[in-house]
């Protein structure tokens, strides 16, 4: 019997990310592979959400590299999404004053080719653009169950049914790996079952999926491998069973200390020099609509 090679979609090589003198990410390698699910976490202040950011072109890495189907990534939020990977974030970020369709439709731009001449001058082929557009987009709203509300303000939305929504405008940018940030922060159990399966379709339909999530039951009920990063290092990776019952693993979400483990102190200021860098724009931010502002 053969066994078929994992094809690898996300490639992450020695990635560090520094803010100062603090080191927030440390010479992490990471890989996802075509058809899988994988969960990332880590207690707070582990660097997660500066992982994914340096994947996804919003941070620059320190040292290190991160290639896309083998083609190292420029970091650059807008080109990284053109190149096939989206993301959603801890914070909700939908454009509260426009349509659920329409919020669908700005993660369409980047699949876009008309231009400026072409939309102003609204021709043939703008027209022909614009109706595909709004076919995927409700296509997308009919797989997350909210077609029926395509005409409602997304402010107005249930908190889970704004994650959902989300989540289609990322979708809208036909990637082939999704990055999910805590998609079922807030949710009640209802919510976190419903976006369960909604994760596994995301697979099915042939999107890898990497997300960072706090429930861990959800996490090991969906990831085919977990890997744990703790003060911006990975500790350990493998399947759900193997993750639960390393010793390590048990020890840093109880606070305990272990072997070369930094102190609750650098998390700290880890954590503060990320605010500050995103509160003062030293690092490249998002520049697209599809990402969200």
């Amino acid at each position: 019997m053969t066994t078929s090679t994992p094809t690898p979609v996300l490639e992450a090589r020695n990635v560090t990310m520094r803010f100062g003198g603090l080191t927030a990410v440390r010479s992490v390698d990471f890989t996802v592979n075509a058809g899988e699910i994988v969960g990332l976490i880590g207690p707070n202040g582990a660097g997660k959400t500066t992982f994914f950011n340096c994947l996804t072109g919003l941070y620059v890495p320190t040292e290190g590299t991160v290639s896309y189907k083998g083609t190292v990534l420029p970091p650059k939020p807008h080109l990284v999404t053109q190149a096939g990977i989206a993301r959603t974030f801890q914070n909700i970020r939908l454009f509260a004053n426009m349509t659920v369709l329409e919020n669908v439709l700005v993660g369409r731009h980047t699949r876009t080719k008309e231009g400026l001449w072409s939309a102003l001058l609204r021709g043939p082929g703008f027209k022909k653009a614009e109706k595909a557009s709004e076919e995927r987009a409700m296509e997308l709203l009919e797989f997350i169950g909210l077609a029926h509300k395509r005409d409602h303000l997304s402010r107005n939305l249930p908190y889970g049914e704004q994650r959902k929504l989300e989540i289609a405008r990322a979708l809208a940018s036909e990637p082939g790996l999704i990055l999910l940030d805590e998609p079922t922060a807030g949710m009640n159990p209802q919510e976190t079952r419903a976006t369960e399966e909604l994760v596994f379709a995301i697979r099915d339909k042939g999107v890898a999926v990497l997300l960072i999530e706090h429930d861990m039951r959800f996490v090991f009920n969906l990831s085919d491998r977990v890997a744990v990063l703790v003060q911006g290092e990975k500790l350990v990776e493998g399947t759900s069973e193997v993750v639960q019952a390393d010793e390590r693993v048990i020890a840093a979400y109880l606070g305990e200390p272990f072997e070369g483990a930094p102190g609750e102190a650098e998390a700290a200021e880890v954590e503060a020099a990320e605010a500050a860098a995103d509160a003062t724009g030293t690092t490249s931010t998002t520049s697209t609509k599809g990402e969200g502002q």
